[in-house]
């Protein structure tokens, strides 16, 4: 089976011509869940479900406690796995209490030569149906957000790009738009927003106070 693909707009950049270029984006074809990874590893080894499921349990707080510890973890066959940091707001050699401005950003991920080769030889077909030139609704945008957050506590205007399949320009439009109704808040800088749900929006308790 192959991988399915659509040809998307790259962002407009500053001086770039009218005409934008194109790149690829996988149509991904479902999620996989825990559980069926679990019983799949079972009917290929000799462990129970619940031997799998306690395995890989386990093997997922070790690599949460090596990680704190700022170690990278390499998982042989699947890949190397580090602890990344963002600064919290704009710091020079001349800020005081730097370390008070720092937090984690996440988990970043080298896939193993292993991994790479279980795919050597993958074909991708362009889809039938375009999705990119659809114009969505604002049901039908208030519909991804909810997915979206279901998983993430933040937005960025690029993941919003991505979520809808927007150019830079409308992105930007349609984000204006739900702050103006109150359904997402910035609690970024205004240069560089970052959006989170207000309560009662987006799986967001009503009774939840906003967070900045």
């Amino acid at each position: 089976m192959a991988i399915v693909y659509d040809w998307y707009e790259n962002p407009n950049a500053e001086g770039e011509p009218e005409e934008r270029g194109l790149h690829p984006r996988p149509l991904l074809n479902g999620k996989v869940s825990m559980e069926k990874l679990y019983y799949r590893i079972h009917e290929r080894s000799s462990l129970t479900v619940g031997d799998v499921k306690s395995a890989i349990d386990t093997l997922t707080q070790l690599c949460g406690e090596e990680l704190r510890e700022g170690r990278e973890v390499h998982i042989e066959g699947l890949g190397y796995f580090a602890p990344t940091l963002e600064a919290t707001q704009k710091v020079t050699r001349k800020t005081k209490n730097k370390h008070l401005k720092l937090r984690l950003k996440g988990i970043s991920f080298r896939p193993d030569i292993r991994l790479k080769a279980a795919l050597a030889g993958v074909t991708a077909t362009q889809s039938k149906y375009t999705r990119h030139s659809l114009r969505l609704s604002e049901v039908e945008i208030d519909m991804r957000l909810k997915e979206y957050f279901a998983e993430h506590d933040l937005l960025l205007r690029i993941d919003f790009q991505e979520l809808c399949g927007m150019a830079r320009t409308t992105a930007n439009n349609h984000l204006q738009r739900l702050q103006k109704e109150g359904k997402l808040m910035n609690v970024g800088r205004r240069a560089q927003p970052i959006y989170r749900p207000m309560p009662g929006y987006y799986g967001m308790s009503r009774d939840a106070a906003p967070k900045r």
